[in-house]
């Protein structure tokens, strides 16, 4: 098992939001230089703006991204699990921007207060293109219905297996929050 598989399970990504931990490291860098370590602080305002991910995958080959927050509101009381902020279908290879955007990219928000939230990325590999038609798309304008998501129950809807590659941080509440929610609101 590799390190950042027994950090999947040390946080509790495992069993929390998925019941195995993926196999391969997932890149995630954001605008600024920030690179994602597995499990490391970052903090809102340097996850503002969408990443790069990256992962070996194959040209010919589909795959869904995910990116959520089972701490929703805090992870004493995750009465939204799991939120999800990043959700893009039927990636050709692994070109996120080219794929189907099911839900745009929303950065951190934790509540003042609440702690440390973990932020899980996760890749799924399509067993072909999939028709995502009945699925809601969600702007990056507005925060409903992205509580109470299972990318767990969402895997086994479309077939989806384990997770191929993930990768995850953690962040708390800093001054870029109410700017966030300010933009949800709009």
């Amino acid at each position: 098992m590799s390190d950042f598989q027994v950090l999947f399970k040390e946080q509790c990504i495992v069993p929390d939001v998925i019941n195995i931990a993926p196999n391969e490291l997932l890149t995630i860098k954001y605008p600024g230089g920030k690179t994602v370590e597995p499990g490391k602080e970052l903090t809102p305002t340097q996850v503002k703006d969408q990443p790069t991910v990256t992962w070996a995958a194959k040209d010919q080959d589909y795959y869904l991204l995910a990116m959520v927050d089972p701490d929703a509101p805090s992870r004493e009381e995750p009465k939204f699990r799991e939120w999800h902020h990043w959700l893009v279908g039927n990636i050709l290879g692994s070109n996120v921007g080219k794929g189907e955007v099911l839900s745009d990219y929303i950065g951190s928000g934790p509540p003042k207060g609440t702690g440390l939230h973990r932020y899980v990325f996760l890749v799924y590999k399509q067993p072909e293109k999939l028709d995502f038609s009945k699925v809601n798309k969600l702007p990056n304008n507005s925060g409903e219905k992205r509580g109470k998501f299972s990318i767990a129950k969402f895997a086994t809807q479309y077939k989806l297996g384990i997770p191929v590659a993930g990768n995850f941080y953690v962040a708390k509440y800093d001054d870029y929050v109410p700017k966030l929610y300010a933009k949800l609101k709009g």
